[in-house]
């Protein structure tokens, strides 16, 4: 296995323009993100960028940005894009898609989603959850469901589904979160169909793939990372990290 991080920026977010370039701590949000993945040491890591502002700020950091075409449709075809811009050649046979809005991910939970593809021989996406964080996670759209088929040690499971409504009955509620672990196939596949009609129906990219027979395996995380997506959550991340540096 010979994996490539990839973390897809762009200002334009809906519910929180310009995220990318956040401050949280003195630093921009991306920023954070990179390091984070570069700590992992589970291969080079490379910003797929949409705004040339973005390319700087990591530039200027010591890590390596590629300019993407803003108008790409979703995460997922800019790292692909970014994919065919620095490995044309076709080395790296796993590709991490890292969300750049999660500036706390613990860097060992980027390396134990990549080896579930190792564990897993028929999977071909690999993905955390992690267990509700309070009973108020089940009625709301905003926390993305998976629906799961455990193995017997509990660490892991094969995705059956993934919704925002409440699961029904008694029964953990797992908590998905925004990391991807391709094989390289995969991510082409997946990138090269149109978005399905459950895809388009619940607005989750990852039903698409399981449309397509894709596998999608997740393993379980203790607890899921802070994930900024509107102006309450950079809050969030900016207390958080001003409590860290306190302690």
């Amino acid at each position: 296995m010979n994996p490539i991080i990839l973390i897809p920026a762009r200002m334009a977010a809906s519910r929180l323009p310009g995220k990318p370039l956040a401050d949280i701590a003195g630093e921009p949000m991306i920023a954070h993100v990179w390091r984070r993945a570069v700590e992992a040491g589970v291969g080079p890591v490379v910003v797929a960028a949409a705004d040339a502002e973005i390319v700087q700020a990591v530039s200027e950091r010591g890590g390596r940005a590629v300019l993407t075409d803003p108008e790409l449709p979703s995460g997922s075809d800019r790292i692909l894009a970014a994919l065919e811009e620095v490995d044309p050649d076709g080395r790296h046979d796993v590709v991490v898609n890292l969300q750049g809005d999660m500036p706390f991910i613990a860097s060992s939970l980027i390396g134990a989603c990549a080896r579930l593809l190792v564990e897993e021989p028929a999977c071909d996406i690999a993905t955390l959850v992690a267990p509700e964080a309070s009973p108020a996670d089940r009625a709301n759209p905003d926390v993305c469901k998976a629906i799961l088929a455990l193995r017997v040690d509990g660490e892991a499971g094969r995705a059956l589904y993934f919704t925002r409504a409440a699961p029904y009955g008694e029964g953990p509620v797992w908590r998905h979160i925004g990391i991807y672990a391709y094989r390289r196939a995969a991510l082409a596949r997946f990138c090269a169909a149109p978005p399905s009609l459950l895809e388009r129906r619940e607005k989750l990219e990852q039903l698409r793939a399981l449309e397509l027979g894709l596998q999608i395996w997740a393993r379980v995380a203790e607890a899921a990372p802070i994930s900024v997506d509107n102006p309450a959550d950079l809050a969030a991340a900016r207390a958080a990290a001003e409590t860290a540096s306190v302690s």
